[in-house]
């Protein structure tokens, strides 16, 4: 079965560690994205983000470095396999270059909207947070 992969990358006016911290404290990921989500910081822990609307499992994870994680939606047909997600976090002389990855989406449709999903729900609303 083919799948499709994204890639971007954003930077951000904030350390590394300041970044990975947003996106697994559940306190600052509720702040940012206004929904419940949660990260646990231990091989196979739990992913669950925008009230539970996408789950997985960490596959690895270095604090200010490497987030890596599965990603299944709850509108995802039962027959799709989950999709991977890693994040790589780089320094910058501002700030934070983060490269993100997502792999094994199911279809060029589901790649486009969550190209544009990862836009919309995490990395703007990241941006004002850092803003604060």
């Amino acid at each position: 079965m083919k799948t499709y992969s994204i890639s971007m990358s954003v930077s951000f006016d904030a350390t590394p560690d300041q970044v990975f911290h947003a996106l697994t404290d559940p306190k600052q990921i509720r702040t940012w994205s206004g929904q419940s989500g949660r990260v646990e910081l231990k091989k196979s822990g739990k992913m669950e983000l925008f009230d539970g609307w996408v789950k997985g499992k960490v596959l690895q994870y270095s604090g200010g470095k490497v987030l890596e994680y599965t990603w299944l939606t709850e509108e995802w047909d039962d027959h799709i396999e989950e999709s991977v997600v890693k994040f790589s976090f780089s320094p910058t002389s501002k700030g934070t270059k983060v490269s993100l990855r997502h792999v094994h989406l199911p279809n060029a449709k589901e790649a486009q909207s969550h190209k544009g999903g990862w836009k919309e729900f995490v990395f703007d609303p990241l941006k004002e947070f850092f803003k604060k």
